[in-house]
């Protein structure tokens, strides 16, 4: 089921920093990131030590190593599904397990107050996509007392940005510290393109 929310603070500013540089160049080598590292925050590490901070908070479930392939590739669509409550004790676990190991379901979660399941899930073809809720209905039908369907269209990002981790960082001096720093030389690079 859901797992607890890692706390911010039990993660250093420093490894906030490695993740947010390994998240802005994904393709980087830990030497490349450790020149990153130094030029843009005054972090000092060998790419040794980059590649073990990186495995410990992968082993912690901080990050997971996951190719998210084009979007272009699938088509996507978004999957409500309300509950018929006098079956939910008896049915509810094979179903949340059926989604959660579906190699089509991208992401699977709670979103609203009637506590439906929501699935973002992905398909190459639309008939594809009707098998896939054909067969479903199939087998959790006793479960399910309403299933809305809608086909994203058109994805126009895909992706986590490496900023959104300066949110974590503004919430300790440590971390302050280093966006002020990485914000100073970009001002010093932009001055010396002048």
């Amino acid at each position: 089921m859901a797992k607890p929310d890692v706390p911010s603070d039990s993660i250093s500013a420093r490894d906030i920093v490695i993740l947010k540089a390994r998240v802005a160049n994904p393709t980087a080598s830990t030497r490349e990131l450790s020149k990153i590292l130094e030029d843009e925050y005054g972090i000092s590490l060998s790419h040794n030590r980059i590649n073990e901070i990186l495995r410990e908070m992968s082993e912690k479930d901080i990050f997971k190593k996951t190719i998210l392939p084009h979007e272009n590739l699938f088509r996507h669509y978004l999957f409500r599904i309300g509950f018929y409550y006098p079956n939910f004790e008896e049915y509810w676990e094979d179903c949340y397990w059926d989604l959660v190991n579906d190699p089509n379901i991208l992401m699977f979660f709670n979103a609203d107050s009637n506590y439906q399941w929501h699935a973002i899930a992905q398909f190459r073809t639309n008939e594809q996509m009707q098998r896939w809720v054909h067969n479903f209905f199939k087998e959790h039908g006793q479960l399910i007392s309403q299933f809305h369907n809608t086909m994203l269209h058109n994805v126009h990002k895909f992706q986590t940005d490496a900023e959104i981790f300066d949110d974590i960082l503004r919430e300790t001096e440590e971390g302050r510290q280093y966006l002020s720093r990485k914000q100073e030389k970009e001002t010093e690079q932009v001055e010396a393109e002048r």
